[in-house]
């Protein structure tokens, strides 16, 4: 299974992440989180080897986030409708994202993506 990464491009962890990347001589699969943003079969499966909670997933930074008032919202809805929601808006994700054999990895910590090498 070859590495996907899923990155924002103007995102400035994404860069740092894909420089990582690239100086570890790690090879891997370049997806923009936009133009393909993953669907709902890839997130529960990626949710779902994470181990982490789906509210982790959030880019709770980010504007849209925010603008839909999600901090409210999420608490009341089911697994199903939050990964329907991630899946409706790259946007809304946590980036960057990084799929490997050995791990799901969102956010870029060094730390954490150095169990990939």
């Amino acid at each position: 299974m070859k590495n996907i990464f899923i990155e924002y491009p103007k995102c400035s962890t994404c860069k740092k992440a894909k420089k990582w990347l690239e100086e570890n001589s790690i090879e891997f699969e370049d997806r923009h989180i936009i133009e393909e943003t993953p669907t709902v079969k890839e997130l529960t499966d990626w949710i779902e080897r994470s181990e982490l909670d789906i509210k982790r997933w959030f880019n709770t930074s980010g504007l849209k986030y925010k603008e839909l008032n999600l901090k409210e919202k999420l608490p009341n809805m089911s697994d199903e409708e939050k990964i329907e929601l991630l899946a409706s808006d790259g946007m809304l994700i946590k980036r960057p994202v990084l799929v490997s054999q050995k791990g799901i990895f969102i956010g870029f910590k060094e730390k954490e993506w150095n169990m990939i090498k």
